[in-house]
């Protein structure tokens, strides 16, 4: 919902990253150099989704939280019809793939908040192996998905959006990334209210993989270690991940290795040859060229304007 998955083609936040064995595109968060990775729309469900073919399939590999202001409508999450509601907050995970018609959607409006990890400081540090256990995450849990917001409460919502659209819309402005960060938290602490207080139960098979992750991804593994390892083949594996948490198993060993070295460029001073060392990738060429490809900007650039904020 919202960004790539409002209009019929990406949005000015999100690109084509790459597209599925099933022919399912997946979009990819635009990194602006210097700006927080969090991006907001209010959109019009009807204009929005007039241009768009049957079941519009796509996924995202960034978060999206989407609240409901007025109107009625319906979208599918990984196959799943979900219903569209006034005063309902939905949330989408990176890698759900999100279906939607324009014949069941009527007016309505709505806003899209698309963000990254990087965006909120409590997340920026956090292994992306515990996503789905982060208490600030728990309406994108696997059991979670989508709350509804008393009455009372709505107005707030639309208030807090506004304000996080406004210090967007001037980036320059003194104090906009330390409020944007502030603004999206509390959005993230209200969504996860509204989550059922009971927690999910652990997947066995995704705690193996994702422990397994944890314990060599600094090392030059593949998927096809990690699979060997837990005693399957590489594509049954990737197929059983990729069912159970959206993603492939080369997707999540690339996001871990992904999220330390942001960390390792942000907190530390080494170059860029023992960041490559540190975190399973050949060499200082290849990781240059992985973090170009997956943020759109070089690892130097990206500690600079990490370094330049106050």
């Amino acid at each position: 919902m919202g960004h790539s998955s409002v209009s019929d083609s990406p949005g000015g936040r999100s690109w084509l990253h790459t597209v599925r064995r099933d022919g399912t595109p997946v979009y990819r968060y635009r990194q602006r150099p210097g700006l927080p990775p969090v991006s907001v729309t209010r959109f019009d469900t009807e204009a929005a989704h007039s241009r768009l073919p049957p079941d519009h399939r796509h996924a995202h590999d960034f978060f999206v939280l989407v609240y409901v202001e007025e109107g009625m409508g319906s979208f599918a999450v990984d196959g799943v019809e979900r219903p569209l509601r006034a005063g309902e907050v939905h949330a989408v995970s990176p890698g759900q793939i999100i279906g939607v018609a324009a014949t069941e959607l009527t007016r309505g409006r709505a806003w899209s908040v698309a963000f990254t990890p990087d965006a909120v400081p409590a997340l920026r540090s956090v292994s992306p192996l515990v996503w789905m256990h982060h208490p600030l995450l728990a309406l994108f849990a696997i059991n979670a998905g989508r709350g509804r917001i008393a009455e009372p409460d709505q107005a707030n919502w639309s208030a807090w959006l506004a304000d996080l659209a406004e210090e967007l819309a001037d980036p320059g402005r003194l104090g906009a990334p330390e409020a944007v960060a502030a603004l999206l938290t509390r959005l993230l602490v209200a969504a996860a209210r509204l989550a059922a207080s009971a927690p999910a139960t652990p997947d066995p098979l995704v705690e193996r993989v994702f422990a397994e992750i944890e314990a060599t991804f600094r090392e030059p593994v593949s998927a096809a270690d990690v699979a060997r390892t837990l005693g399957y083949t590489p594509g049954h594996l990737t197929t059983l991940l990729r069912r159970r948490t959206g993603r492939p198993l080369l997707e999540w060993i690339i996001e871990r290795r992904m999220a330390e070295v942001r960390r390792m460029l942000r907190e530390t001073d080494l170059p860029l040859d023992a960041v490559a060392a540190r975190t399973g990738l050949r060499d200082a060429t290849y990781l240059v060229r992985r973090f170009r490809d997956r943020y759109g900007i070089t690892p130097q650039r990206w500690r600079r304007t990490q370094r330049a904020r106050p």
